[in-house]
């Protein structure tokens, strides 16, 4: 078997979910609501199944798709886009991010990543030939900084994979942010992927800012969307790619290899929610919001002051503040075991050098879901 596949560790989300059904456990820790998504956009899936064409769909995406995303992003982010040519459909957002991967990276180059990251990053750019830089992000705030971005950043860096709104942290990056990451860019020379699954889930008012939009990046990134977290409805993979065409043209030979197409009726079943009243996507934010700040208030009662959190399913709490000896996958641990509530330690997300005191719950649940969890946290209080 390939080294890179065959020596990676069981992850820390199957583990924990394997403790979870083992302990009956409310489970915190991997993130997808515990609704099965808007019942009209599910419905157009069902319709298209049924009476629509379940053959190849085009390789680059059904038009229909292509030109809702294109008119999507111009009313939600002032992106003009040409759906011919710079807009690409793959099945779900990890296909999206290997593809490009594998189309941008010759063996040898360097890449930054920002760490804590999403587990799938490390080793699709590993297995594509790249050669991983590590910024490293710290709590309570996970500023990209001057310091943090010269850290990673050398004269070989080729690509920059970048996630925003963060996951597991919750940040929403600022403005001066962004414009500070697009400078090292365009100083290397460096394309930027940006993961931007999480681009509508985003709270307190905020506007997501696409790298698209940053100055001199236009040309040289790659815009990375997921409906799947659009529309709360995790098993949907279907992903969607922006990019400036002359990167499109390396960007679809990787996608017309891997999957080639994605499912018809989902495709139609995107295009319609797309197209969905803004007003429901202001409701689906304002929901998600009200459960963040349920679960926020409710560890904050239990003496596990919560991290902020601008934009995801997550929030995190800082097991520091509590006790500076704390361990954040012991603490897990136990907490699944022995009070049946289940969270992800965010040392799972660092490569090396990992904070060790951070512990990630999902609050993209009912208020049932919650109300129990925080229930049996009062007892891990009362145990203490």
């Amino acid at each position: 078997m390939n080294s890179i596949f065959a020596g990676l560790p069981t992850t820390v989300f199957e583990t924990m979910s394997q403790l979870a059904r083992q302990h009956d456990a409310v489970n915190l820790g991997q993130g997808f609501p515990d609704d099965p998504g808007p019942r009209d956009v599910r419905e157009k899936a069902a319709e298209a199944v049924l009476d629509g064409w379940n053959q190849y769909p085009p390789m680059m995406g059904v038009p229909e798709l292509r030109q809702a995303a294109a008119t999507h992003y111009l009313h939600w982010q002032g992106l003009e886009l040409d759906p011919a040519t710079e807009i690409m459909v793959t099945s779900g957002a990890t296909e999206a991010l290997a593809g490009a991967l594998l189309a941008l990276i010759e063996p040898g180059d360097e890449v930054v990543l920002f760490q804590p990251l999403y587990d799938a990053y490390l080793p699709l750019v590993q297995r594509a030939g790249g050669v991983p830089r590590l910024a490293r992000l710290t709590p309570p705030h996970w500023r990209l900084t001057e310091e943090v971005l010269a850290s990673a950043f050398t004269p070989k860096t080729r690509v920059v994979l970048f996630n925003n709104p963060h996951n597991p942290t919750g940040r929403v990056f600022e403005s001066e942010e962004l414009e500070l990451l697009a400078a090292f860019c365009r100083r290397s020379g460096a394309v930027l992927i940006a993961d931007e699954v999480w681009e509508h889930v985003v709270f307190d008012g905020r506007r997501h800012i696409s790298v698209l939009s940053l100055p001199g990046l236009r040309e040289r990134s790659v815009k990375i969307a997921s409906a799947g977290k659009i529309f709360g409805m995790t098993g949907w993979k279907v992903g969607m790619v922006c990019a400036a065409p002359e990167l499109m043209k390396g960007l679809s030979k990787a996608h017309q290899f891997l999957t080639f197409t994605t499912p018809p009726a989902l495709q139609h079943a995107v295009a319609y929610g797309l197209g969905k009243d803004p007003a429901w996507f202001q409701g689906m934010r304002a929901g998600l919001q009200r459960s963040r700040d349920r679960l926020a208030d409710g560890l904050a009662g239990l003496g596990l002051t919560p991290l902020p959190s601008a934009g995801t399913y997550f929030l995190n709490v800082d097991l520091a503040a509590l006790d500076p000896r704390l361990d954040d996958e012991a603490f897990c641990r136990d907490m699944v075991e022995r009070h049946g509530v289940a969270a992800i330690p965010v040392s799972a997300f660092y490569a090396r050098e990992a904070v060790r005191s951070v512990v990630r719950f999902c609050f993209a649940k009912t208020d049932a879901t919650l109300d129990e969890a925080l229930g049996r946290l009062e007892r891990l209080r009362q145990a203490a």
